[in-house]
């Protein structure tokens, strides 16, 4: 049997996927960049042998018969006095170059079969059968049958190991490649007429890059080995051509009077072998495209410690927040290297509250959400300030500590709820194995307590739904399950990252609506993230406003709604239909020209400067949130007094820029909700 590799995770597709994954991969791994300096300079080596090469392979020395290194012979000689470095490169080229036949046509056809197979369901059926009976049949026998009928040809002999592997391949591809024919990108290419071979070509392709760089790493050393294997009982090159495998053979039988002999040959198989592993190993660390945000063990680890010298820099916090209140102070996250993406992110969340960020997107809110969590992706990291929850600064926790607290403390809910549900097992297992392990309970009343969470997210037919697996259920239905496991450990803190943005209108309602019930009956508090302000006036006692990494008001949901002190926020109500009523819609929506700059392009000073016709020379300077005048809020703003005066407002972008101030023929009645302004202004400057 010729043994099958293990499949490695599907890759998304992208352009010149296999280049850019090798380069970026290959040099982050030093093993990796170890592995392929060796290989190329073996393959240098060998290519360039007859230029530098002290000794031809046939010639003899008996004058230096099995001696160890010495200035003549750098690696020693063998039984006949022949220089083993010599015979060790020369005999490199064939030896690497045969081995990457098995590579071609085993991965090259074993690609062509799954991509032949994943197009066509009958093809699949034929194709299975055939790889299924070549994966039965004794591998070994069949390669010594060859030599036996047609002698010691060795690249025929390494194809055929090639069409024999290519069946457990086929294997490791096909699962991917149906997989990929499933995604909608490629139901949009059908419809764009594409054919199934443009497609599996241009889409499905490119996204078994990893896997077929990496399973060509790991064949090239399988091939190398059992070519050795079969050099060494004497199925290699014929005399006096070397071989590595015949040249270790050789040094067996002399492993008592001189077992240096057997150090050199063996010592660079070995290295050749491992570094083919090596590769493939660091190629192999692709990221899971499926669902998997979480950084490895290794960088969590560095991530916490970086945390944590941030937080022992960072000023002490005096007043400790009571139990149950989220307390987040200078919040600053980034990506390893420098670059910032949240920065000085200050908000407290009330138990028994909600409190909503709000913001376009690339604003910051999901990373700041999952920084509560521990949960950043990789690279990303919490670089500064304070996440305070029951004496516990959660910037500064380790992965370990974090284990005790999401789930039992703090719990999330993702915008999918396919990414909190395996497909593999029935939503009874998921929500039942998840309360046992945080309660601590049997497994009679862990189901007793999953029926209980399943009527209380209102689940009717609870014993039924039960039984049944993620992808029998709708997405609303998925949503309320997704909800229940979140609150199998009875959390105090609910993150909701968009929990509605993928639902219909009317699941959306009965989503807000029971997690209303749930903050009343159970007193815990929300963090949501959202970018509709009809959620935030449905459901929010206290709203974030952020944009471009940072907090640019905060205050109560109403003082945000009603009466807004900085021109995004007013910006953001005039542009959402929900703000406005049927009888008073303006006839166009306002619009804010421009976009979020990207993180490396934030400004010294104000960040939403670009975008406000209200920007000044005092904007050039970093802008401090500073209090609104309405309760306990705070602006980032230095024109928020002005935005407060009664009868004035924020104009509409489409207003001359050298207008940096605000023109007192443009006035708004003060009954006029701060929402219907712009409208107003735009027609009578019109």
């Amino acid at each position: 049997m010729i043994p099958t590799l293990p499949a490695t995770p599907p890759s998304t597709p992208r352009k010149n996927a296999l280049t850019k994954l090798s380069g970026h991969r290959l040099l982050a791994s030093p093993a990796g960049l170890a592995g392929t300096v060796w290989l190329a300079a073996m393959v240098i080596a060998s290519l360039t042998a007859p230029w530098w090469l002290p000794f031809k392979t046939e010639d003899q020395d008996f004058t230096a018969v099995l001696t160890g290194p010495t200035a003549v012979h750098w690696l020693g000689t063998d039984e006949l006095g022949r220089d083993i470095l010599s015979r060790i490169f020369a005999s490199a080229a064939e030896t690497l170059g045969t081995s990457f036949i098995t590579v071609i046509v085993g991965v090259g056809l074993g690609t062509l079969l799954a991509l032949t197979a994943a197009n066509s369901q009958r093809g699949e059926g034929i194709i299975s059968r055939v790889t299924e009976i070549m994966m039965s049949l004794p591998g070994t026998v069949i390669i010594l049958a060859v030599i036996g009928a047609v002698g010691t040809n060795i690249p025929l002999i390494m194809a055929i190991l090639g069409v024999l592997i290519s069946a457990g391949i086929y294997r490791v591809m096909l699962g991917q490649a149906k997989s990929l024919q499933n995604q909608l990108y490629v139901d949009a290419a059908k419809v764009d007429g594409l054919g199934p071979l443009a497609i599996s070509t241009r889409h499905v392709l490119p996204g078994l890059a990893t896997t077929i760089v990496v399973q060509s790493a790991l064949i090239f050393a399988v091939g190398l080995l059992i070519q050795a294997g079969l050099a060494f009982i004497g199925f290699g090159p014929p005399l006096p051509q070397p071989s590595w495998g015949g040249m270790i053979q050789s040094a067996s039988q002399h492993v008592y009077d001189a077992p240096w002999l057997m150090v050199p040959t063996g010592v660079v198989l070995a290295l050749t072998v491992l570094s083919a592993n090596a590769i493939g190993n660091a190629l192999g660390k692709a990221p899971n495209a499926t669902a998997s945000h979480l950084p490895s063990a290794s960088i969590r680890r560095r991530r916490a410690d970086q945390a944590a010298a941030a937080a022992a820099s960072a000023p002490p916090v005096h007043d400790s927040p009571e139990a149950g209140k989220l307390s987040v102070r200078g919040l600053s996250v980034g990506v390893d290297g420098g670059t910032p993406l949240v920065t000085d992110v200050s908000f407290d969340v009330e138990p028994g509250t909600v409190l909503g960020l709000v913001g376009e997107s690339g604003c910051g809110k999901t990373m700041t959400a999952l920084s509560l969590m521990g949960l950043l992706p990789s690279g990303v990291a919490v670089t500064g300030g304070q996440i305070l929850w029951n004496n516990k600064n959660l910037a500064a926790a380790t992965d370990r500590d974090m284990e005790a607290i999401r789930g039992r403390d703090v719990a999330l809910i993702s915008q999918e709820p396919m990414r909190a549900l395996d497909p593999m097992f029935s939503v009874g297992y998921q929500l039942i194995s998840a309360i046992r392990r945080l309660r601590s309970v049997g497994k009679a009343a862990a189901k007793a307590e999953a029926l209980s969470l399943l009527d209380k997210v209102g689940i009717v037919d609870a014993k039924r739904i039960l039984k049944t697996y993620p992808h029998q259920i709708s997405g609303g239905m998925a949503q309320r399950v997704a909800i229940a496991l979140a609150l199998s450990g009875q959390p105090r803190l609910l993150v909701a990252d968009e929990p509605t943005t993928a639902l219909d209108v009317t699941v959306q309602a009965e989503i807000l609506s029971l997690l209303r019930s749930l903050v009343k009956d159970t007193g815990m508090s929300v963090v949501m993230v959202t970018h509709d302000l009809g959620v935030v006036a449905d459901i929010c006692d206290q709203v974030a406003v952020m944009y471009a990494g940072q907090v640019v008001e905060n205050g109560s949901t109403v003082n945000i709604l009603d009466d807004p002190r900085h021109p995004y926020t007013l910006a953001l109500l005039a542009a959402d239909p929900h703000a406005n009523t049927a009888h008073d819609m303006p006839e166009r929506l306002a619009t804010i020209k421009g976009q979020v700059p990207q993180p490396k392009d934030w400004p010294a000073g104000c960040r939403f400067a670009a975008r406000c016709q209200f920007a000044g020379s005092a904007c050039l300077v970093p802008v401090p949130l500073l209090a609104s005048g309405k309760d306990s809020g705070l602006v980032r703003c230095v024109k928020a007094d002005e935005l407060a005066v009664e009868g004035l407002a924020w104009v509409h972008t489409d207003f001359p820029a050298e207008h940096t101030d605000f023109p007192a023929e443009h006035t708004v009645p003060a009954e006029v909700p701060a929402r219907h302004r712009l409208d107003i202004i735009e027609k009578d400057m019109a």
